[in-house]
């Protein structure tokens, strides 16, 4: 049998031969006392009469020898590197299944909206408000739970984790990280609601938070506007990204939805329940997507007019808007340009910074550089009285939550499958407690800067000329797609601006569309890296349906055709989420990383504790075998062959078929017949072709 380095039989070759005295420690493999040391004391209960059986380390070595056996590849699971995706046999193909289904239902949508949009108004009115009555708990749960979840995996022995192979170094530097990070939280939001919601915050706040258009509402409204985009949402984003990624890159399965939870009721990809919820992370997707499509439609459609001067209906403009950057989206995922569009964001993410700072430095400069501080204090001091409101307080603070704080949380629920594909991929070889800390801060600093100086100078404004929002008047706030362009008008240079505005949304709107539609592209055939692009297409002309009917039958109103949306088809895959972080932590509980962790605490406590018993306090630390039953045995309440611990890295071929593997060579051990038969492949392949 080809033993691999790492494998325990190799290891207890080179173990001393016990004592009479029975002094060595029970440990398993390399100086594991570094391990248990580092993350706080250990608590041990020593047992009466320790004394190690007797029979010596040949007859264990028989026994562990017969027992090694069992396990897939010969290796212990605790000593198993981890398994990448990449490194797996998979054969990737439509899903024709998830295919068939999810576009039914949302060309059948689409048609009944297009056909009925007021019909189908009062419809999604009526189940947001049933909803919003009875379920608006399940998002609360989510964006606080979700929190407190990560924060825990971060500060405990989970956080050492890594998101790949042990030694796997990360692809990307901090500083490409950190950027790449920041890249993902810019986008059509910022711009449309940067300075939207603070300034209808600081004129209709949360009921009992602070009185409307005081001094207390200048800080109030920018508060209110981090929470809604701060670590909250980002934790939502990093739950579906953190199980991703250590799911593909630690134990090589396939990035889809449906991988992460397999571990919770057994199975593949293929069951009928997983592929239900790889349809549900669609249909959120898909809605999602579209409504910041929806929104960066309007907000570019009332920017052309007023450059132009072209005094048509809005929404019209917006429609037309949707049908060309479509059209841009579609040429984009057909011929394969993504360089080209990376390229683009790149520069779309300078433009942004540089609109911050054009802001920054024409503006209130001083008015902002003196209330960021304050922000981001009183941001951290309010958190847990803005997260306690719920829609049970009264109809007030219901009404406030249904329209600002549950719809964001929706909404960033329906955005999780595509934003967290994007950040496990380039997070692979960071530590878990790298990932919490870097997703649930960087670009939760970055946003709320962002917020604090749109939204501080359009609160500025009011305050200095009252002329945003005549009479503070909650009741006469602008249309939402004007705000924006409305505090561009008193900034030297608007003239100049607004155009590029404009030209920042329209390559938004594309490089959103495009890279939602690949995710969704990459779920429905199986996780393919490479997904068919007409697939691709499809979806990027659903969700261009979808938002065409949230302009539709929001009429004026927009943003209630798409909060309404948001909310309800968010829900289930909200729920999916809960799920997700139950089965990340039970795959968490048997990492090799943690397996070691635990025989490090146990035989490290099993050695202090005869040692001093034995020797007083001069005694050294020593690894020897120990038999089965012995209370020395650092593993002793451990099963190694328990198929919970030794079955995920079972290597397979495409078909599914169990295939062996070299963990030192670290590749695939193919027998003659598989040789032969791909030679015999090959060679009829080359006789084809002729």
């Amino acid at each position: 049998m080809n033993q691999p380095k790492n494998s325990l039989s190799s290891v207890s070759k080179d173990l001393p031969e016990r004592t009479d005295k029975g002094s060595e420690a029970s440990m398993t493999t390399d100086s594991l006392s570094t391990v248990a040391a580092s993350d706080g004391p250990t608590v041990y209960q020593p047992k009466k009469g320790g004394r190690a059986p007797s029979g010596g380390s040949q007859a264990y070595s028989r026994t562990f020898m017969r027992e090694i056996s069992e396990y897939p590849h010969g290796i212990h699971p605790a000593l198993v590197p981890g398994v990448s995706i990449e490194d797996q046999k998979v054969r990737y193909g439509l899903d024709k299944g998830i295919i068939a289904v999810v576009g039914v239902f949302v060309v059948g949508f689409i048609v009944w909206g297009v056909a009925a949009p007021h019909q189908v108004y009062d419809v999604t009115t009526a189940a947001l408000n049933w909803v919003m009555t009875n379920l608006g708990w399940v998002f609360s749960v989510v964006a606080i739970g979700m929190v407190l979840f990560l924060l825990f995996l971060a500060f405990t022995k989970y956080g050492k984790i890594p998101l790949g192979l042990d030694g796997d170094a990360p692809e990307f530097s901090t500083g490409s990280w950190a950027a790449m990070l920041f890249g993902a939280g810019i986008g059509i939001g910022i711009i449309f609601f940067g300075p939207l919601e603070p300034l209808t915050h600081y004129v209709s706040p949360l009921p009992g938070m602070y009185e409307p258009a005081s001094v207390a509402a200048v800080k109030g409204a920018m508060v209110q506007s981090a929470l809604h985009w701060g670590i909250n949402a980002w934790a939502i984003y990093a739950i579906v990204g953190l199980a991703v990624a250590y799911v593909s890159y630690r134990r090589g399965r396939v990035p889809l939805m449906s991988s992460i939870l397999t571990s919770l009721w057994g199975g593949d990809s293929n069951s009928l329940g997983a592929r239900i919820i790889d349809g549900l992370a669609i249909v959120a997707t898909l809605f999602g997507t579209a409504a910041s499509l929806g929104i960066g439609a309007l907000q570019i459609g009332r920017g052309f007019q007023l450059v132009t001067g072209w005094s048509t209906e809005a929404n019209t403009i917006a429609l037309i808007t949707i049908i060309v950057l479509t059209i841009g989206t579609i040429i984009s995922a057909v011929s394969g340009v993504s360089k080209g569009i990376r390229l683009l964001s790149n520069i779309n993410m300078a433009l942004a910074i540089c609109l911050a700072a054009f802001i920054f430095l024409v503006g209130p400069t001083v008015f902002l550089a003196n209330i960021i501080p304050g922000v981001i204090t009183e941001y951290f001091a309010e958190l847990p009285r803005m997260l306690s409101a719920t829609t049970a307080d009264s109809p007030e603070i219901r009404e406030f939550l249904s329209s600002w704080t549950i719809f964001y949380w929706a909404w960033w629920v329906s955005w999780a499958p595509f934003v967290g594909v994007f950040v496990a991929k380039i997070s692979k070889g960071r530590t878990i407690r790298q990932f919490v800390f870097g997703v649930l801060l960087i670009p939760s600093t970055i946003i709320i800067l962002a917020f604090t100086i749109l939204g501080g100078t359009a609160i500025w404004l009011q305050r200095e000329y009252g002329e945003l929002i005549p009479g503070n008047d909650p009741l006469q706030i602008p249309p939402a797609q004007d705000v924006f362009f409305l505090v561009l008008d008193y900034l030297p240079g608007h003239q100049f601006v607004a155009p590029v505005v404009m030209v920042m949304l329209a390559v938004f709107f594309i490089t959103s569309a495009d890279s939602a539609s690949l995710v969704n592209s990459q779920l429905s055939q199986k996780g393919n890296p490479n997904p068919n692009r007409l697939i691709t297409a499809f979806w990027a002309i659903a969700m261009a349906g979808i938002a065409v009917v949230m302009l539709l039958m929001g009429g004026q109103d927009a943003l209630q055709g798409l909060q309404n949306l948001i909310t309800i088809t968010a829900l289930p895959f909200s729920v999916v989420i809960i799920f997700m972080a139950i089965a990340l932590y039970r795959e968490l509980h048997t990492d090799p990383m943690v397996i070691r962790y635990s025989f490090a605490k146990a035989a490290v406590s099993n050695a202090i504790v005869h040692g001093i018993e034995e020797h007083g306090d001069n005694f050294e630390i020593a690894v020897a075998p120990v038999e089965p039953d012995s209370d020395r045995a650092a593993g002793a309440d451990f099963d190694s062959t328990a198929e919970e611990v030794t079955e995920w890295y079972t290597r397979t071929d495409e078909d599914g078929n169990v295939v062996e593997y070299d963990y030192e060579a670290g590749e695939y051990v193919e027998d003659e017949d598989q040789v032969d038969g791909r030679a015999q492949t090959e060679s009829d392949e080359r006789g084809g072709s002729l």
